[in-house]
């Protein structure tokens, strides 16, 4: 936990405990709102091979996830720390041009 702890930033048990419980709702959050989506453009489960429907979900779950760790984070009090790994998140797949 120490190792974490500064490798984040961070300087309390309790904040640590807190910003994975963001990510475990967040996960959660995120893979259960693509369901409808898929479904909202079309795609439906019965209908569609499960090559192309699982893809595109997955495709999906990756925005959805991202602006929801900002507001999960923000909703617990940690939008600093999640703010800061959303940006050092994108920026390593390439999207940093966003921020500036």
């Amino acid at each position: 936990m120490e190792k974490l702890k500064k490798r984040w930033g961070i300087d309390s048990n309790f904040q640590i405990i807190i910003i994975f419980i963001v990510f475990a709702i967040t996960g959660s959050a995120s893979a259960k709102l693509a369901a409808p989506l898929t479904e909202l453009i079309g795609l439906k489960r019965e209908l569609v091979s499960g090559w192309i429907y699982w893809p595109i979900r997955i495709i999906l779950i990756f925005p959805i996830y991202q602006v929801l760790l900002v507001f999960i984070g923000w909703l617990f009090g940690q939008y600093k720390f999640f703010w800061a790994f959303e940006k050092k998140m994108l920026k390593r797949l390439g999207l940093g041009f966003i921020f500036k």
